[in-house]
């Protein structure tokens, strides 16, 4: 039966190494668990160590590789190639079927790169590793742990099943935020045609009419606007129509700092509309990422790094950490997120007994799939709630407009007869 060498925390805190002896890499962990230990290392006896990719990506680059690479591709990539090793192919052979289906491009360049790695004797997550743009974090981590238990093929099933879920859920909300960005800058763009090219005629018109009349106070309003706009050769036009390019250019500015990116997903998660959609889709991103990495054996701390860098929320991140630095202090997972506050009590409860249990990983799942479905309907629900109330703000604004134009004209009128 196969060796397994691991590093572990006891109850107090304290580093033990030893080794135990298991079929696979899950199950050395499982009974590293059992004598109450916290495993943070677990690697085959005469295996390699585990590559980080940050650390490959710096000592090797390779030449063309510059492009990241759709994750729908790398997907498809990972479905095909757990075919294929599932089917007993050797994993060179594997590597160079696919390189030979691929289309020009960094997938198939990327590919003849890692069938060179192999065939220099590194493993294939150490190979992959030194394209972090192609193959991140989690994807060389999973594939690491999927090696170490024999289990490659099982690994990149649930790889290319995490990264479908993750990117269709991704889809529906940025289709969510795109419908109301489109129409708002349709209405835009209207308003300001009708203030710069039709207000100012009828301003003339109204002019003549009135004779120095007093104008109605909306109709005042908006000749003022119309006038603000057209000053200064229409440079106050311009400044309105670059006004949200200028609002999106300073929020990815801040967001590069660790602070802003906090601040402003702290923002999101405060906002009325935003914030249960915001919330389900975070908490099921970093949930059903650590259900997959420890489900494939990784050890639960290295989880809860990869877990917490590729969260996509500062403020999960955050807590990812305390929980990360309580646990390597003996604490549970429950208890750090408990009091963090960041989650609901059903979500620190299924995790406090998947502990008990040592089924955290199906917990997690079970966590990430509730609130992927919730998440799901929160989106519908405010597509069809959406598109109603653009239609009724688009026609009040226009419709307002109108009314203001034409009210002058209605008192003159009323007057003369």
């Amino acid at each position: 039966m196969p060796m397994f060498k691991y590093e572990a925390l006891d109850s107090q805190g304290k580093e033990v190494k030893a080794e135990v002896e298991a079929l696979s890499n899950k199950e050395a962990i499982s009974k590293i668990r059992n004598k109450g230990l916290f495993p943070t290392k677990v690697i085959a006896r005469g295996a390699g160590k585990r590559v980080k990719a940050s650390k490959a990506a710096k000592t090797t680059k390779r030449r063309g590789i510059n492009r990241k690479v759709k994750t729908k591709v790398v997907c498809q990539f990972a479905r095909q190639l757990s075919t294929l090793q599932d089917a007993g192919l050797a994993i060179l052979r594997s590597l160079r079927i696919l390189e030979q289906q691929q289309k020009p491009g960094t997938l198939k360049k990327v590919l003849g790169y890692l069938s060179e790695d192999i065939e220099g004797g590194t493993t294939l997550s150490e190979a992959m590793a030194k394209h972090p743009k192609v193959f991140n974090k989690l994807f060389v981590n999973m594939v690491a742990a999927g090696e170490v238990g024999g289990v490659l093929d099982i690994v990149l099933s649930r790889l290319a099943d995490f990264m479908e879920k993750s990117e269709r859920l991704k889809a529906k909300v940025k289709a969510a935020m795109v419908y109301p960005a489109v129409v708002m800058s349709a209405a835009l763009l209207i308003v300001l045609g009708l203030m710069m090219f039709i207000i100012p005629t009828f301003a003339e018109v109204l002019t003549d009419l009135g004779d120095g009349a007093t104008l109605p106070g909306l109709t005042q309003m908006l000749l003022n606007i119309s006038e603000w706009l057209l000053a200064r050769k229409g440079l106050n036009a311009l400044m309105v129509v670059l006004s949200p390019i200028v609002i999106v250019s300073f929020f990815r500015f801040i967001s590069q700092f660790s602070s802003g990116r906090y601040i402003l997903d702290q923002a999101k998660l405060h906002l009325p509309v935003l914030k249960p959609i915001t919330y389900k889709v975070s908490v099921a991103r970093w949930t059903r990422t650590l259900g997959t990495l420890i489900s494939a054996g990784v050890p639960i701390l290295e989880a809860i790094n990869i877990a917490r860098d590729t969260s996509g929320n500062e403020v999960y991140a955050r807590m990812l950490q305390k929980v990360h630095n309580a646990i390597r202090q003996g604490d549970t997972f429950a208890n750090p997120l408990k009091q963090s506050k960041t989650v609901d009590s059903i979500v620190v409860n299924m995790i406090d007994v998947g502990e008990e249990t040592g089924d955290m990983d199906k917990m997690l799942e079970k966590i990430a799939n509730n609130f992927d479905e919730e998440a799901d309907v929160l989106v519908s629900s405010l597509m069809s709630l959406l598109e109603p109330i653009m239609i009724l703000f688009l026609g009040g604004m226009v419709g307002t407009i109108v009314v203001a134009m034409f009210l002058p004209i209605v008192k003159i009128i009323t007057v003369l007869m």
